[in-house]
This record gives C-alpha cells, sequence and structure tokens, in this order.
C-alpha cells in the first residue's frame, strides 16, 4: 500500500521514461511520502506487440470487417509470420538477444508491407549500416506496418508516441474530447484500463496523480480519471505537466472534473505535497478546500484556482534525485526510424534523464513561452550535486547514459559539469540542448567531448539574420555556422531545430533559409535537423503582442485549453505549402545527398533562386574570430610525456624532445630545455589541480623564466598542443 500512485498514460517513448514522475517520485522521497510510479504507456504497447496482443487484433479486425485497404489486407494475410515473430522482436529490441540481428537482416525472416518498400533506396542512398542497427531499423519498420494496420483497421488514435492527440491540441472547447469521453472504450483503452486495475488493486493508494506532458497524453489521462473514479469513489486524482502547464491556465469548463479532482500547474512539488497532505489528512468531515498551491479544483460546482498557500517553492538543491524505481527499465524499446546516428539518440536506448538548470538563461526568444514560469525562472543546480545524482542513477539503473532535457544548457555550467566528471574520473555518455552562442569555443568543445558529451541539439530556427534579431535569438547564421563547426570537429554531434513561417517572413527568406541549411550539412558542419512551421502560444511575445509582429490572433472563448493560437499573417503568404519540400530535401540533407539537385527540385511550384552566394557558409567558417578570453581556464587531459635531453656539440645549451601520445597521434616537441622544463612541471601542476589557473596565470608563471611568451606560444604550438590535450576554456 502506498500513498501516493504516478501515471504517465499512454503514450510518451518507447526507449525511455518520461521524467516527470522520476522527478516527483525523488522528491517525495526527501518528504517521506511513499508512491509508486508506472508508465501505463509501455505496458500497453508490450500488451499489444506480444503473441497474445497480436491474435486479439487480428481477430478483432476479421470479426468488425475493417480489412480495407491492399496493405492491411496483405499484413492480414502475413498474420501467422507476425504472431510467430513479434516475442522475439521485441527481445531484441530490448536489447536482450543482440545475436538475433543476424537473423533480422535476412531477407525472408520479417514479414514485410509497405514501409519497407523504401529499403532499396535507404541502401543506395545510405550504404549499410552496422548489422545491429541496420537490424534495429528493419525491427522498426516491421512495427511501424503494423501500427499502420492497428490505425486503420483498430483505432485511428494509435500512434507510438501520442494517443488522440488531435483531440488534445489546441482544444479551446471541452466539447469534442468530452463528447469522446462519453463514448465506450475504445480497443486501447480496453487494454489500457485492465492493466491501470490490476496497479490500483495492487498499490491501493489513496491519491493518483498523472503526469501530462504532451496532447497525446491528454485523452488516455481523462480515461484513467474517469475509470478510477467510476470503480475507486475513495481515490483522490490529481494531474500536472507541461500540458496542464502551458494548456489548462484558463480553465472554466467543470466538465473537466468529472474526471480529475485537482490540476496543478507549474513546478509540482510543492503543490503535490500540499495536496498529499490535504488528501490524506482530512477526515470524511471535513470539506474545506485547503489552503493549496497553483491548483485548479471544483468548489461547490464551480471552478476555482485555489493559490491561497504562501510557502514558496522549494529549490532546485532541495529537490533530491530523480528515482528511476519501480520502472520496467529492462523492458522498453529501442527504435531506429531513419538512418542517422544523431536523430535516433531520441528513440535508440534508454537514458537517465536530468536537467542542468531550471528556466532559461536566455529567455527573450519572441515565439517562446517566456512569461511562464518553466522558462522565466532561472535557477542552475551546482556542478558537484548534478554530478552526485549522476552516480546515484547509475547506481540505481545500471545505465551511464544521461539526456540533460534542459531548454538550453548554459555554457559555463556545462564546462563545471565537464571539469567534474573529469575530476572523478567517470566514464559517462551525455547530450543536451544549448544554444548555439560563441561560448562555445573549439577548446570548450573538446573538453566537452572528453567528458563523455556525444551530441547537442539547438535552435537554429530561421537561417535569417533579420529575423534572427526579430526572434532575439541572440545569434548569427555565421556564429551558428563557426559553433557547430566546433562541436563537430570535436566529435559530438548537432541537430537544428528550423522553423519556416514566422510573423513576417518572405517566401525569399523561406528559400535562403533552406540554402543556408544545405550549405552546412553539405559543409558537413549539421548532422540532423527537423521543420516546424511557426505556431503562435499565447504565453510568449508573439501570443501577447501580436501587433508588434503583424499578425492578427484570431479570437475565440476559451473554456478548456489555451495555447495555440490560430492568427492570419498579413503577409498573405501561404507556408504551409512549403512543407514537404523543406522536410523531403532535409531528409536527403541528413543521409548526405541531394546537395547537387537545384532548391526548385524539392518543391512542385515555382521558387525564387537563392538570394545568397553558393559559398556563404564556407566563407563564415574561413572568416571565424571567436579566440579565448585572458579569464580562460587552462585545463589538461593528456597524458604525462616522454622526456629526452639532447645536447648539441659545441653550444652550451640543451635541448628536451618531449614525445606526447594522444589517443590518435603521437606528437613531438623540441624545447629549449628551460622552456621543456617549465612546460612538464606545468603539466603536473594542473593534472593535480583540474583547471585552477587562469590562462593571465599561466602567460606569467612562463615570463618569470625569462622567456617571451609570445614567441614560444605560436599558433602553430597552440595547435598542437591542444590536440595533445592542453585547452583554453
Amino acid at each position: 500500500m502506498k500513498d501516493l500512485l504516478l501515471i504517465t498514460p499512454p503514450f510518451t517513448q518507447l526507449n525511455t521514461p518520461y521524467p516527470g514522475t522520476a522527478y516527483l517520485k525523488g522528491f517525495l522521497n526527501t518528504r517521506n511520502i511513499s508512491c509508486f510510479q508506472m508508465d501505463l504507456g509501455i505496458e500497453v504497447i508490450l500488451s499489444l506487440f506480444s503473441k497474445q496482443g497480436l491474435e486479439g487484433i487480428f481477430s478483432h479486425a476479421e470479426k468488425q470487417q475493417t480489412i480495407a485497404s491492399e496493405n492491411a489486407g496483405r499484413i492480414y494475410a502475413l498474420r501467422g509470420s507476425y504472431i510467430r515473430t513479434i516475442e522475439g522482436v521485441i527481445r531484441f529490441l530490448q536489447d536482450k538477444t543482440p545475436t538475433f540481428a543476424r537473423q533480422v537482416c535476412t531477407e525472408n525472416f520479417l514479414p514485410r508491407a509497405s514501409r519497407f518498400e523504401q529499403l532499396d533506396d535507404l541502401d543506395e542512398a545510405f550504404g549499410h549500416m552496422g548489422l545491429q542497427d541496420r537490424a534495429k531499423h528493419l525491427a522498426t519498420l516491421y512495427l511501424e506496418d503494423l501500427s499502420d494496420f492497428i490505425i486503420e483497421c483498430i483505432d485511428p488514435h494509435f500512434g507510438f508516441s501520442r494517443y488522440a492527440e488531435r483531440l488534445g491540441k489546441s482544444a479551446n472547447s471541452f466539447d469534442e474530447l468530452y463528447g469522446n469521453l462519453q463514448q465506450g472504450p475504445t480497443y486501447m483503452d480496453q487494454v489500457a484500463l485492465p492493466l491501470l486495475d490490476q496497479k490500483l488493486r495492487q498499490i491501493q493508494p489513496k491519491m493518483v496523480c498523472f503526469s501530462v506532458p504532451f496532447p497525446g497524453n491528454l485523452y488516455s489521462a481523462f480515461r484513467c480519471g474517469g475509470y478510477i473514479k467510476a470503480h475507486y469513489k475513495e481515490i483522490k486524482i490529481a494531474m500536472g505537466g507541461g500540458f496542464p502547464n502551458t494548456e489548462l491556465r484558463s480553465l472554466t469548463d467543470a466538465r473537466v472534473f468529472e474526471f480529475v479532482d485537482y490540476i496543478c500547474l507549474d513546478d509540482g512539488e510543492k503543490p503535490i505535497e500540499l495536496l498529499a497532505d490535504h488528501v490524506l489528512n482530512q477526515t470524511a468531515s471535513e470539506v474545506s478546500p485547503g489552503r493549496l498551491k497553483r491548483t485548479f479544483m471544483l468548489d461547490q460546482g464551480k471552478v476555482i484556482y485555489n493559490n491561497l498557500s504562501e510557502e514558496k517553492d522549494y529549490r532546485q538543491s532541495e529537490l533530491g534525485t530523480p528515482d528511476y524505481s519501480d520502472f520496467l527499465l529492462d523492458q522498453y524499446i529501442s527504435v531506429i526510424e531513419i538512418a542517422n546516428p544523431m536523430h535516433s539518440l531520441w528513440t535508440d536506448g534508454r537514458w537517465n534523464k536530468l536537467t542542468m538548470a531550471h528556466g532559461c538563461y536566455w529567455g527573450k526568444c519572441t515565439f517562446c513561452d517566456i512569461s511562464l514560469d518553466y522558462i522565466k525562472i532561472y535557477e542552475p543546480i551546482a556542478a558537484r550535486l548534478l554530478v552526485d545524482r549522476m552516480e546515484q542513477l547509475m547506481q540505481q539503473t545500471g545505465d551511464n547514459g544521461f539526456h540533460f532535457v534542459d531548454e538550453a544548457a548554459p555554457p559555463a555550467l556545462m564546462r563545471a559539469v565537464a571539469l567534474e566528471i573529469l575530476r572523478r574520473k567517470l566514464t559517462v555518455t551525455w547530450w543536451t540542448n544549448i544554444r548555439f552562442e560563441k561560448s562555445f569555443s573549439r577548446d570548450l568543445c573538446l573538453l566537452l567531448k572528453a567528458s563523455g558529451c556525444i551530441a547537442v541539439s539547438g535552435g537554429l530556427e530561421v537561417a535569417s539574420d533579420r529575423l534572427l534579431q526579430l526572434i532575439d535569438k541572440g545569434v548569427t547564421v555565421a556564429q551558428v555556422a563557426q559553433v557547430t563547426r566546433n562541436f563537430t570537429e570535436a566529435g559530438i554531434m548537432v541537430h537544428a531545430y528550423l522553423m519556416y513561417g514566422y510573423p513576417t517572413q518572405t517566401v525569399q527568406e523561406t528559400i535562403d533559409s533552406l540554402e543556408m541549411v544545405r550549405q552546412l550539412f553539405e559543409c558537413g558542419v549539421l548532422q540532423s535537423g527537423f521543420w516546424h512551421q511557426f505556431a503562435m502560444t499565447a504565453h510568449s511575445p508573439v501570443g501577447l503582442h501580436p501587433e508588434a509582429f503583424q499578425v492578427i490572433p484570431e479570437k475565440k472563448t476559451i473554456g478548456f485549453a489555451n495555447n495555440d493560437i490560430a492568427f492570419r499573417d498579413e503577409s498573405g503568404i501561404d507556408h504551409q505549402k512549403f512543407s514537404q519540400g523543406l522536410k523531403t530535401s532535409l531528409y536527403n540533407y541528413m543521409h548526405g545527398v541531394g546537395f547537387d539537385f537545384p532548391l526548385q527540385d524539392w518543391f512542385e511550384f515555382e521558387i525564387p533562386h537563392p538570394g545568397i552566394g553558393e559559398h556563404y557558409i564556407v566563407d563564415c567558417l574561413e572568416a571565424d574570430a571567436l579566440v579565448h578570453k585572458q579569464a580562460a581556464k587552462v585545463v589538461w587531459l593528456g597524458n604525462p610525456p616522454e622526456i629526452k635531453k639532447i645536447s648539441r656539440k659545441g653550444k652550451a645549451q640543451t635541448l628536451l624532445d618531449l614525445t606526447f601520445h594522444s589517443p590518435a597521434a603521437i606528437i613531438d616537441f623540441t624545447l629549449e630545455e628551460k622552456q621543456g622544463r617549465w612546460l612538464v612541471g606545468m603539466l603536473e601542476k594542473l593534472a593535480r589541480e583540474n583547471a585552477g589557473m587562469t590562462f593571465v596565470q599561466f602567460k606569467e608563471s612562463f615570463e618569470k623564466t625569462g622567456g617571451i611568451f609570445e614567441q614560444f606560444w605560436t599558433a602553430e604550438f597552440r595547435s598542437d598542443l591542444r590536440e595533445c590535450g592542453l585547452l583554453l576554456v
């Protein structure tokens, strides 16, 4: 028996748990509030994609006579092959049977439907992947074929990472969602609700808390909430997470509370602590709504916003380490949708998720929800505490991979975390989201790589300096090119979030932006990307002040969700028509092909010629003026050199030959003995102190030997020392 049951409703990710409940459970541990957490989504997926699950799906489709298309007919005809292979495929994608890859890669083992039609093109365009990755890709196509069958014949709302998403997106009125909830359970509901019931009987919670990060989790949360209210009337139900935080801030529709009792906004720790105290300690005779924090509830039939508590939110250092216990960590499914190593990070492998800082240190982008606390309130976590938490999670989960899910990780904190990881001699793999700002020098990128950083993702948004300035992004296209080059040369993959249709954006700027992206990929400084059309949100500067951006919002009555705002751009341009061409070209660029195609080839309508030079990005890279700061820290990551003394005939002065062994090369220096002894001693000191010296102190130390630093510290010497492991960060 537990006080609380924390649930992530279907669906989020196949390969790793969404971290919302893990964060909350870690905090509740510090308050001695007992709880259990479950990812209902992965349990539904495992139930569906099993021998018994597929037998049920095919039987249901036959009884309902919903098999209409040629593709669905083929999958049904091959049902025996699917039922025979499904459990082996799932175990392989759970990394339990790696040798099964050889079987998966044989041509006639997996049944194949429409998703496999692209295979010949993949082989020709992208070459042959490694055996394990290729097998994962084939198994992913196999699952996507089954998903297509489910959507067509069983449940049109189904998706591996979302369910009934359309019902939750931009739902200003609760009417349509409410109407669907009044109908009988869908096929997916009939799978999910027995699993929920089993857990309720096992845990016997006094309150159930649903974490709803996305619109694609909302329907299932309400369906589960309605089931609990119908069958377990004594259990109270709360909801929180990213969707309520952004969408439900103007909630007035009392019908929502037929499915939940409370909806909490923003950071959930203090609201849930107060709510748990209110629910767990309230006697049956008490009817007071209590002194809660940022919580919607029903009082005398009307929706009220209870923010009566004056207790402050906890600091990040007080929240405890996320707790991943209770999750079925060995049963998550790694998939590879496309043959791109950067793109696959979101779907392949299990990651421990952490944040370096609450909020965004920049907090200015005009398309972003910068008026809301999750962006507005910036609070970094100390590097030592972060790495403490990493070690605790490694011990708990057995996994040393980390995804820092920050809005934008601060460069200074990334540096501090990297140094702390190296100081403790930890072997970890990590990646995060960033801004492409000039702080990411060559040396800092090399330091991050040495600490285990394998990838970064960041918003290039619109590759136009005019629009970047209007967005208040704080970067230029040239700067982005130089920073992505620094990451790439350090061996860190780069993904760019790309935007089109921003207010006042012209057709010429859209095409020029695509040309910039083409050149970034062709130069090899960008490995992955994703285009999305600009959406105006209620809490962004554009949404709050649309007239300043020449857009006209459509006014609607808000009773339920309010985030995405329909609008009319005064330019009259139909930006949607560029979607397919942008996405198709990017798909090819990500796989290293199509660079020589005219941009016109990607579109079925006439577009203008690019207005920028064909070597624009190359020129930006050659003009790189990024230099280290005098206050930069000096860090030594290399190995001690082999030292050989060289005497020169007829000369009193002797030389030192220093041989450095880096992971990739052997580098020799011949220096005057005095300078060589100074360098060796300095490297020994740096190895002990781990960034305890600034560049100015480093320079002054050399000058005390009587040497002229500028003659010693040449660009070529500096470059060679960097390769040996001497960095200025």
